[in-house]
């Protein structure tokens, strides 16, 4: 089954499809890919105050919660969206609009 179909949204390093949401440059080796279906909930995390060191985490994790995938300029963004898949690591991302994300996967996903 191809996730290649509509794409409500793209921005190099996040895609939005009609049935999930692919990462790309999250593993060393390449992409992750989403179902909405395994996404239980969606949290935003401010980029900013007491988290503006996090815009810094370029890559990876600091914490072993949070798994961020490869964003070079993550530093100028202000907004994650953290995903629960159900897993104590959760994909963490910065799209380029964090607004227009939040909305497609308050729309695909129960709990968004």
């Amino acid at each position: 089954m191809s996730h290649e179909s509509t794409t409500p949204y793209a921005d190099g390093g996040i895609r939005c499809d009609e049935q999930g949401l692919t990462i790309r440059r999250y593993y060393p080796w390449g992409t992750k890919w989403i179902p909405y279906t395994s996404i239980r909930g969606v949290t935003t995390l401010p980029l900013t105050g007491a988290n503006s060191v996090r815009k810094w985490r370029i890559w990876g994790s600091g914490d072993l919660v949070h798994w961020w995938n490869l964003d070079a300029r993550r530093p100028r963004k202000d907004m994650a969206l953290v995903m629960d898949v159900g897993h104590r690591v959760r994909p963490t991302i910065t799209p380029d609009d964090p607004d227009a994300v939040r909305r497609i996967l308050a729309e695909r996903v129960d709990g968004g």
